[in-house]
C-alpha cells in the first residue's frame, strides 16, 4: 500500500488512542434523530439531519487521512495487509446478503405471494383480484381497490442495456488500470482510472435521468404496487453502491496522482476494485430479473 519499506515494521500495528470513532457516532446520533424528526413532520428534523452528514462526512475524511498518512508512513506490515483483505472480503460478503435479501423479496413475491392472494382461499375476500405480474393497471396485483395509479411496466431497451454497457466497459478499463499498476506503468494507471470514474459518473446520469422518465412518462412511482417498490428498492440501492463504488474509485485515483502505492502494494487499489466488481456483477443480476423476466 505505501512505498516505504515495510520490512521493519512491526508484526501488528496498534494505532494511538482516537476521537474519530466518538466524533463518526456523534454525527450519526444526528443524521438518525434528523431523518425520524423529518418524516414525521418536524421541520427542523432536515436541519439536524444535514448537520449530521456534514459532521460525519467531516470525521470520515479525517480518519481516512490518518489511516492513509499511517500507511504511507510504512506502519502497515504485511498482517495489516491481510487484515485488510479479510475486512473488505467481509464486507462484500455482507453486501451480497444486503441484495440477496432484496432479489429474494422480488422473488417471493412474483412467485408465491401474487399467486397465493389470487388464489380460491382468497376469492370471497378479493373477488376482482388478479393475480397477474406485473401490475400495470389499478386493480391488479397490488390494488384491488384500485388505490394504486395506472402505470407502464419498464423493458430494457434501451436506457438499461446502455447502462449494461458502461458498467461492463467500466470493469475492462479498471483491469486494464490494475495490471499496468502492476506493471509500473502509473500514468496508464492514471488515465484508465479516470475513464473509469467517468463511466461511473455516467452511469448515474443516465439512471438519473431513466427515473426522470418513468416518473413523468410512465408513471412508475414508489408507490406503484408491489412492482415500483421492488423496482426502486433494488435500482435505487445499487445506483447508491454505484455512487460509493465512484468515490472510491476516484480517492484512489487522486492518491495514484500523489505517488501512493507501488505495484507491489496497492490493496486500496485493490479493494476499491473489488468492490467496484461486485457492483458490476449485481447489476448483471438487476438486469436480468428486474428488466427482462
Amino acid at each position: 500500500m505505501s512505498s516505504v519499506t515495510h520490512g521493519s515494521t512491526p508484526y501488528y500495528y496498534v494505532p494511538s488512542e482516537s476521537r474519530h470513532p466518538f466524533m463518526a457516532a456523534v454525527g450519526l446520533f444526528f443524521v438518525i434523530l434528523g431523518a425520524g424528526q423529518w418524516i414525521n413532520g418536524a421541520g427542523w428534523g432536515a436541519y439536524s439531519l444535514a448537520f449530521g452528514l456534514l459532521w460525519w462526512l467531516t470525521v470520515l475524511y479525517q480518519w481516512f487521512k490518518d489511516a492513509v498518512s499511517e500507511s504511507e508512513g510504512g506502519l502497515y506490515s504485511d498482517r495489516i495487509d491481510m487484515s485488510y483483505r479479510w475486512s473488505m472480503s467481509w464486507f462484500i460478503f455482507s453486501e451480497v446478503m444486503f441484495f440477496g435479501a432484496f432479489f429474494t423479496a422480488l422473488w417471493w413475491a412474483r412467485s408465491h405471494s401474487v399467486p397465493a392472494l389470487g388464489s380460491l382461499e382468497n376469492s370471497l375476500l378479493w373477488p376482482d383480484f388478479r393475480a397477474v405480474w406485473p401490475t400495470v393497471e389499478a386493480g391488479m396485483t397490488a390494488s384491488p381497490a384500485g388505490i394504486v395509479e395506472p402505470f407502464s411496466t419498464v423493458g430494457p431497451f434501451w436506457l438499461p442495456t446502455i447502462n449494461t454497457a458502461l458498467l461492463l466497459t467500466s470493469g475492462v478499463t479498471l483491469t486494464i488500470a490494475h495490471h499496468a499498476l502492476r506493471e509500473g506503468h502509473r500514468a496508464k494507471t492514471i488515465q484508465y482510472m479516470w475513464l473509469t470514474v467517468l463511466l461511473g459518473v455516467i452511469f448515474l446520469g443516465v439512471q438519473g435521468y431513466e427515473y426522470f422518465h418513468l416518473y413523468s412518462d410512465l408513471n412508475l412511482k414508489l408507490n406503484s404496487g408491489i412492482y415500483g417498490s421492488t423496482f426502486y428498492m433494488l435500482t435505487g440501492f445499487h445506483g447508491f453502491h454505484v455512487f460509493v463504488g465512484m468515490l472510491m474509485l476516484l480517492f484512489i485515483t487522486l492518491r495514484l496522482q500523489k505517488g501512493h502505492f507501488t505495484a507491489e502494494r496497492h490493496f486500496g487499489f485493490e479493494g476499491a476494485a473489488w468492490y467496484w466488481h461486485f457492483v458490476d456483477v449485481v447489476w448483471l443480476g438487476l438486469y436480468i430479473l428486474v428488466y427482462w423476466l
